[in-house]
Order: structure tokens, then sequence, then C-alpha cells
């Protein structure tokens, strides 16, 4: 690589540096290259080693760069799709879903949750937990809570246990007729068990987006999956699949 000397420019030297190393991840970095060390990113670019440092902690909150325990600085994934929009629906562990299944659970749900269920305050529901990966990396993990009368004929099912036992749930819920879904998302703070299961540290940003599946005019299942906010972008369009193209000169397609 050669070496690139920043002109003096009114704006925050970091802040075009960044604008500088966004260009440089596009044109000579793949998805998961670790970058060289600050030392020999700083003589590159004739900056002190505090310049580099607060552009590369931009990049990493607009979700460019990821700082990975025992391995350093990495080029990020390019930003997952969460569709947040009503267009499309479709049961969860349908074809085409994305997410994996982990293991389920039978247990009283919270509160908030029994209320938008309408099950009884200690009534237990199916817990189904999945994740979802991308390049390798966990991006997010989701809890579906199904009531018992959503899938009255489970007990026919042998799958005890762990992921045969979520996917048995699924697959006994597609059997309602969907009749719509709608979605909320907030912005929020990663808890202890999210963090650890997403890599990421406790209080990390992420977006939090609630489903209600709707069924025979009732909330037949509920979802809650938390999004690594360093790796995913909303949709509000029929595919979510708009690409967005960091470099400034380039355009969304």
């Amino acid at each position: 690589m050669g070496t690139t000397q920043l002109e003096s420019v009114p704006e925050p030297k970091y802040w075009h540096l960044k604008t500088v190393l966004s260009e440089a991840l596009d044109s000579e970095f793949s998805v998961g290259e670790i970058l060289p060390n600050e030392r020999d990113l700083a003589a590159r670019f004739g900056v002190a080693r505090a310049t580099l440092r607060q552009a590369l902690e931009q990049l990493e909150l607009e979700g460019r760069l990821q700082r990975r325990r025992g391995v350093g600085t990495t080029v990020a994934p390019p930003r997952m799709g969460v569709a947040v929009g009503t267009d499309q629906h479709a049961w969860p562990g349908a074809s085409g879903d994305a997410w994996q299944a982990v293991d389920c659970t039978l247990a009283v749900p919270p509160a908030a949750v029994a209320a938008a269920l309408e099950t009884g305050a200690e009534e237990p529901v199916h817990i189904v937990r999945r994740s979802r990966v991308s390049h390798g990396q966990p991006v997010a993990a989701e809890l579906l809570y199904i009531p018992a009368a959503s899938v009255p004929e489970l007990t026919a099912i042998d799958a005890p246990s762990g992921a045969p036992r979520a996917r048995a749930v699924l697959r006994e819920l597609q059997r309602l007729e969907l009749e719509g879904q709608d979605r909320a998302v907030e912005l929020g703070s990663a808890r202890a068990d999210d963090a650890k299961e997403l890599d990421r540290l406790p209080g990390a940003p992420v977006l939090v987006v609630t489903t209600r599946f709707l069924a025979a005019g009732r909330t037949a299942a509920l979802s809650v999956a938390t999004y690594r906010a360093d790796t995913c972008r909303l949709t509000f369009g029929d595919t979510g699949g708009v690409e967005i193209h960091h470099g400034p000169e380039r355009q969304a397609s």
C-alpha cells in the first residue's frame, strides 16, 4: 500500500481520516481481514495515533469495523437488513427463514409477554430460542413465546428437548392460518445474557424488534428479537434487499 498524506481541511482531522479509511476499506480490504496495527496505520496516513484512534472508533460505531477479542480490528461484514414492514407475512420457521433453532423450554413468561398473549399470569408457555448468524458471526438472538393453545397437538410429537423440540413447536405453529403480524422497534442496551450470545459487552447498543403473530383473532405467538446495532439496518420495503455502499461517491442501488 502506498503512503497517503492528509491535506489541510476545515473539518476535524479525524473526521477526514475516517472518510479516507472508509475508502481504503472498500478498495483494499475484504470482510474479516485484520487491519494493520495502529503504529503502521498512523505512519501511512501521517497522523498522530490519537487521531487515528478517533477515526477507528467512529468507523466501529458506524459498523464498518469490529474489534474482536483476541483477534484485533477487522473489517465488518455488510449490515444485515432487518425487515420491519408488514407487507410480508410468514410464520417463524417457514421456508426461507434464516434463523437457527437452538432450544425450547416450557416456562412462565414475563408479565408483559403474558399480557400480550392473554395467558394466565402463572401459565407456562413454550419459549423457543433461536439465533441468526452472518458471515460466521452471531448478529441476533430471539426468544419466541408460544402459548400451548397455539400448538394443541404438540404432545404427539416425539421431540423431547433442544433444537428438535424447537423445530417441532414451529412446525406445529405453522398449522394455524396466519392472519397478520405487526412489529415494533426500539433501541436498547444488551443485557448480560444477550451480550454473551452476541459476543458484545453488556450495555452495547442493540435493536429490539418485537413481532406479534395473529391467528384466530388472537396473538398466537410473540417474538422478541435482539439485533446487534453495529451489524444491522432497518428496511421497510417488500424485500429489504437494498444494498448500501459506504463510499461517499457511490449511490444506493
